[in-house]
């Protein structure tokens, strides 16, 4: 882009600002990268001067590439949405930038960025749906070998399967069970950091030997990182219960 367009806009954005004070001036001010295409569409020139009339803060655009403060771009939050893109904007550690995030985001500054309009027809929406990409997870290890390791090293306490329905301690959850959890995966993968079971697991190569003068209250449970990988294997296969559906309020 011709660095007359960022020029222009800094010349723009001090008009509104040569009404403060110079010592206001310089305590509120951050520099700012943005795309070409995004300030050639004349947005940032229609809502910077806006801003830093509200709050008397300074604001330089740079161009990318060059050291800023802040930046639109594709890091930090979702700002609004316009030429086809949804663009981003990343405060870093600059208190001056964040407070302008959060004007973004506020109602006052949403309806500056929907207000902008080209030919009468608005550009920009601060109405934004971000589409959720989810990435499923999958282990490499050995399903079987891995039941066989469930059993043997959880199947004391918990139902794993069938196999060991009738000699588990109820009061435990069954791996069915905990196969409904959101967050199942991480809970088997550091399952020997949740209570109790730190108490007596040890995994090799991963935990700490036990202190001598604490040694653990039953036979330990030792585990590989292996056995770990076979056993989130099998767990993934695992057809969560059907609890059925949720209890309703009385106030429903």
């Amino acid at each position: 882009m011709a660095r007359h367009g960022y020029r222009a806009l800094a010349l723009a954005s001090g008009v509104v600002l040569a009404t403060l004070s110079p010592a206001a001036a310089q305590d509120k001010t951050f520099n700012l990268a943005a795309p070409e295409a995004l300030v050639e569409s004349g947005l940032l020139k229609f809502i910077l001067p806006r801003f830093s009339l509200k709050t008397q803060t300074r604001i330089t655009l740079v161009e990318p590439g060059t050291a800023a403060d802040a930046s639109f771009g594709e890091e930090g939050i979702v700002a609004f949405e316009g030429l086809d893109t949804v663009w981003r904007f990343d405060a870093g550690e600059d208190a001056d930038a964040q407070r302008f995030a959060d004007w973004l985001r506020s109602d006052v500054g949403r309806g500056t960025v929907d207000s902008y309009e080209v030919d009468g027809a608005a550009l920009f929406t601060s109405e934004v749906e971000v589409k959720q990409v989810v990435v499923e997870v999958t282990y490499d290890g050995d399903a079987l070998r891995g039941e066989e390791a469930s059993l043997a090293f959880c199947g004391r306490c918990h139902v794993v399967s069938e196999k060991n329905r009738m000699n588990s301690i109820g009061s435990t959850p069954s791996f069915a069970v905990l196969r409904t959890l959101r967050d199942w995966q991480e809970r088997f993968q550091a399952f020997y950091v949740l209570n109790p079971h730190p108490a007596f697991t040890q995994v090799a190569d991963v935990t700490e030997p036990f202190d001598p003068t604490r040694p653990s209250p039953i036979h330990a449970l030792e585990i590989t990182l292996d056995d770990l990988e076979n056993i989130m294997a099998f767990v993934q296969g695992i057809a969560p219960a059907d609890l059925g559906n949720p209890i309703q309020s009385l106030q429903d």
